[in-house]
Formats: C-alpha cells, structure tokens, sequence
C-alpha cells in the first residue's frame, strides 16, 4: 500500500478503492479514492473520475470534496464539492506536497 510523506495525509486503506457518488440529480459517478488532507480542522477528500473507457488519471482531473458527514467511527460518510478556488488551491497543495513521491503533478 501507498505511504504518503505528510502527518496531514491519511491514505487509502486499500488502493485502488473506487465510491460511486450520486447527485441531486441523481447522476451517478465513480470516482478512485485517493486519500485525505486535513487542513484547517477540516477533511478534503482527493479523487480521480474513473470509468472503463478512462482508467484513473487518464483524464488527469482531480475532484476534491469535503467530508461533511461522519458516521459513528468518525469516518467520512457524505461528501460535498469545495467550490471555493481559494481552499481548493491550499487543500491541493497540501496534497501535492504530502503524496509527491505518489504522483507525478505535471503543469
């Protein structure tokens, strides 16, 4: 399994583990689970889109979204998309620092 190389990054207990999410709308996406960064006493989650015709990070998109939900164990339960560009560049960052020897983050 992956390590990453922060205190702020909690990984995935298995990789490759893929959640499918549903909107309002009731559109249904998978998404490949990347890990967390707590930042700000908060907990963003890091995804890749995936699907058979794009295997994860062929699209090169990355989907942050906050845990907003916990269940009983503390674990992240609902999910919500970070809409503000200003944490969604800080939370990345912190991801890109904590997972650098994980992925290649080409400009």
């Amino acid at each position: 399994m992956r390590q990453g190389s922060a205190p702020n990054f909690c990984p995935p207990v298995e990789e490759g583990m893929t959640i499918t999410f549903e909107d309002e709308a009731g559109e249904r996406v998978d998404l490949e689970f990347l890990g967390i960064i707590l930042h700000n006493d908060r907990r963003y989650g890091f995804f890749f889109p995936v699907s058979e015709e794009e295997p994860a990070g062929s699209s090169g998109e990355l989907v942050i979204l906050e845990a907003t939900e916990f269940d009983e164990d503390g674990q992240p339960a609902g999910f919500e998309l970070v809409l503000d560009e200003g944490v969604a560049a800080e939370v990345y960052e912190d991801f890109r620092e904590a997972t650098k020897d994980l992925y290649d983050f080409s400009d």
